[in-house]
């Protein structure tokens, strides 16, 4: 058997230094796109698809898929729903196709698209997305979304909680690897408290999202596996 590795890439403007061929790639946006999906998928939604500008989403609202459309932290006008993981896990949405467009979570998974499989992970459903990984037997890059392509905290912090679930299984060179597993194996004991100085945190705090973020930070609220199919995110 081969042996499986695990890589961090802790911005996709860091993406051109890594192979994604024939690996996983675990997109994560922890605040809060990722968090949206996972909660969405969990309580129904039948699919969520990710674009990259409002123009595609729009396009795809047109044909009758309900459409989320975020910017810096804020819903986008003429949006159902924005970038609250709340807003999907509304009842009305069951069975619902949705278009969604943020300004990092869905750039990063657009971004990946060279591996064999994107995986859609979170807080949310870290010890699924773990289990997910062992069972596929196949190498993953870990991918944070970050912040306009700079290094963010929380995504860091999730990608340090997978390697820590995942170290007597995969392997790594990669420096990326063990200082998020450093950081997380610091920080897990209170995760919201670490993260009220980051820079997004506060960021979404301003805007009045306390109750998101304080849901985002949840670990393994739901069992589920989101993945990449035909453009469209569905439960594995």
């Amino acid at each position: 058997m081969n042996e499986l590795t695990l890589e961090i890439c802790l911005s996709p403007e860091l993406l051109h230094l890594y192979n994604l061929e024939g690996k996983t790639a675990v997109v994560v946006d922890v605040l809060r796109a990722t968090s949206c999906i996972v909660a969405g998928l969990a309580c129904g939604i039948a699919s969520i698809t990710p674009v990259a500008s409002l123009e595609e989403a729009r396009v795809l609202m047109a044909a009758g898929y309900i459409g989320a459309g975020e910017r810096e932290g804020k819903q986008v006008e003429g949006f159902p729903l924005g970038n609250s993981p709340f807003s999907y896990m509304q009842p009305c949405l069951k069975g619902k196709k949705v278009v969604t467009t943020t300004t990092n979570g869905t750039q990063a998974i657009q971004r990946s698209l060279a591996a064999s499989e994107i995986v859609i992970g979170a807080f949310l459903n870290l010890s699924a997305v773990a289990t997910y990984l062992l069972q596929r037997s196949r190498s993953a890059v870990v991918i944070c979304a970050g912040w306009r392509g700079k290094v963010n905290l929380e995504d860091t912090l999730l990608a340090g909680a997978l390697a820590h679930k995942l170290e007597n299984f995969f392997t790594w060179k990669d420096d990326s690897v063990l200082a998020a597993k450093a950081l997380y194996a610091h920080m897990r004991a209170d995760l919201h408290e670490h993260l009220k100085s980051s820079s997004h945190y506060q960021r979404l705090a301003h805007l009045g999202a306390q109750q998101d973020l304080h849901f985002c930070l949840e670990i393994d609220r739901f069992h589920v596996v989101p993945i990449l199919a035909n453009g469209e995110i569905i439960l594995a």
